[in-house]
Order: structure tokens, then sequence, then C-alpha cells
């Protein structure tokens, strides 16, 4: 009776964990969607939106910590409770960098943005289906599927690469736009930190799983 009890617990962390995903998921399309569209109302809807992806965080925080004493789990359930703690700081990070994304896009002057760098909606994309994959692969404790989102940093890594050379070009073509640029470099920052944070989390699984964690392999 303890026991099922408890695994009713566990669904409900993991589904919370979930919707937490969905949230940031939500935070990062959002502010790459109003940089595209210079969208302003958009973005300053990601900015507050913040506060409840926090108030979320919290919410699993209580979670874990309650099944934590009240529960007295077993080595694998406390590997795991003890995860998504940790996960959950990358996953709030992640809320926050999204939010810093549309606070950039309320900072371009509209009358003389031009474009965002083609390859921006691609690490959106990306970094989207990055924090979709950990978090699903979190839940499931699946290794194998934890791997392929530590693999697909590489992609991440490679369209950052792609949108500086581009504002490179662009600052050396025209230095008017020097400090525009600068804004849209610093929103790919966040964006290839984004997927940083889901090879953070996907690194979790390991330690969910196996008790090891990368770090302290190191």
């Amino acid at each position: 009776m303890m026991r099922s009890r408890f695994d009713e617990q566990l669904n409900r962390l993991n589904a919370a964990l979930i919707e937490l995903g969905g949230m940031v998921e939500y935070a990062i399309g959002g502010g790459v969607k109003a940089l595209c569209r210079q969208d302003l109302p958009l973005a300053r809807e990601v900015m507050a939106f913040d506060h409840a992806v926090d108030q979320k965080e919290r919410e699993i925080e209580q979670m874990c910590i309650r099944l934590l004493l009240q529960q007295q789990p077993v080595a694998k359930d406390l590997r795991f409770i003890s995860a998504a703690l940790k996960m959950i700081t990358d996953m709030e990070r992640i809320g926050d960098q999204a939010a810093d994304i549309s606070e950039l896009v309320t900072m371009l002057d509209p009358r003389t943005f031009e474009r965002a760098p083609v390859h921006i909606p691609d690490m959106g994309d990306q970094a989207i289906a990055m924090v979709k994959a950990a978090v699903s692969a979190f839940v499931a404790r699946d290794m194998e599927a934890a791997q392929r989102v530590i693999a697909d940093d590489d992609r991440q890594d490679q369209l950052f690469g792609a949108v500086r050379d581009e504002l490179v070009a662009w600052i050396a073509q025209e230095p008017m736009n020097g400090a525009q640029a600068l804004d849209l470099m610093m929103i790919a920052k966040y964006l290839e930190r984004i997927g940083d944070h889901a090879v953070n989390i996907a690194e979790w699984v390991q330690f969910a799983v196996t008790g090891t964690h990368k770090e302290a392999e190191e």
C-alpha cells in the first residue's frame, strides 16, 4: 500500500517535470518568435511568464522534499528524486534565459531593426527539441535517449558558429549596426546556453539510473 502511494506521487512528480518542460519550451519559442516578428507584446508576455516558471520550479522542489522526508525512498528512488532537484535548477535557468532573450527583443529599436540572423530560428527549434528530449529521457530514465541529446549539442554549437560568422560579416559591411549585431549575438549565446542546460539534464539521467555523474568521473 505504501509503495503504491509512493509510485502515485512519483507519477505526479514526472507529470510536473513534463509540465515544466512544456513551459520552458513555450518561453524559448515565444522569445524567438518575438524576435523574428518584432512582436514586442509577445516578448513582454514571455518575460512575465518567467514568474510562472519560477513558481512551478518551487512547487516541484517542494514535491521532491516531501517525497524525501515522508516516504523513505529506496536507493534508486532516492537517486531519481535527488537528480530531479538538480535538473529543475537547469530548467529554471532555461526559463531565465528565454526571458533574457525576450528582454533583448524589447531593447532592439524596431525603427532600425533589419532582420534576425538566418540560423536563429534553427537554434530556437534545436533548443526546444533538446529540452523536450532531455526531459522525456529523464522521466523515462532512458540513458540512450539522454546520450542522443548530448550528441545533439554539436549541432547547436555549429548553428551558433554560423550565426556568429553572419553577424561578424554584417558588422564589417555595416559598422553602424554594431550595437544591434551584439544584441543578436547575445540572443544566439543564450540559445547556445539553453542547449548546454539540456545536456546537463541529460547527464542527470545517468545519475538517476547508475548513481554516478559525469562531473564525479572527471
